[in-house]
């Protein structure tokens, strides 16, 4: 996984033309840190797709503008357009995720 450290880097992958998989995340959220350990396994299941990990407090501008309320949260574009997003307060689990990008 990408861990994006600019918004210039974000915006080139949001135009990259592939399924580019941006999770919002944060160091202090204890959702996001059950969630990661399953990251390579989530990522396994869909090889041809980038994933970016996205800390929220540091985009936040970008987080508010993709109205990313709650962590952990994915967000899916493909040709710079958003495609589907999981997006809420709620703990996710692995398998609700990969249920989630196997419907995009």
């Amino acid at each position: 996984m990408i861990r994006a450290k600019s918004m210039e880097e974000v915006e080139g992958l949001i135009q990259n033309g592939k399924k580019t998989v941006f999770v919002f995340t944060a160091d202090w959220c204890g959702d996001c840190r059950v969630l990661k350990p399953h990251y390579p396994t989530i990522e396994a299941h869909f090889p041809d797709w980038i994933f970016v990990e996205l800390d929220r407090d540091e985009f936040m501008p970008l987080a508010q503008q993709w109205d990313i309320f709650g962590i952990p949260s994915f967000l899916v574009i493909e040709n710079g357009k958003e495609i589907a997003r999981f997006v809420d307060k709620n703990r996710k689990t692995k398998e609700q995720v990969i249920e989630f990008l196997e419907g995009c």
